[in-house]
């Protein structure tokens, strides 16, 4: 059973930074993606890595903050994000396709996931 492990969630203050990791030892060359959920809120998709090529997608919510990348060799997953604003407060969780190109940043796309890491950005 494939398993996504993600870790680096905390607590930090409006225009600090983090960064999440997502561990997927059996993970390799597969489209990968970060999403997000705040409480009464849908999950939604921030951004996206291509396999093979590492081509990257981010949201408009995100472009500019955030950045995905992935480490060939450990097979992990991350995701830095600068400029933290509250909104962007909620659990974030990985997610993997088991095909190397993306089919777009929509839950319905992603079939592997990890449980989640909390995200709290005060004011």
């Amino acid at each position: 059973q494939v398993q996504l492990v993600e870790s680096g969630g905390g607590s930090v203050q409006a225009g600090g930074s983090l960064r999440l990791s997502c561990a997927a030892p059996a993970i390799r060359g597969s489209c990968m993606g970060w999403f997000r959920q705040a409480p009464g809120k849908e999950r939604e998709g921030l951004a996206m890595i291509y396999g093979g090529s590492d081509s990257t997608y981010y949201a408009d919510s995100v472009k500019g903050r955030f950045t995905i990348s992935r480490d060939n060799d450990d097979n992990t997953l991350y995701l830095q994000m600068n400029s933290l604003k509250p909104e962007d407060s909620g659990i974030y969780y990985c997610a993997a396709r088991s095909v190397y190109f993306c089919n777009g940043l929509a839950v319905r796309n992603f079939g592997i996931w990890g449980q989640g890491t909390q995200v709290t950005v005060s004011s």
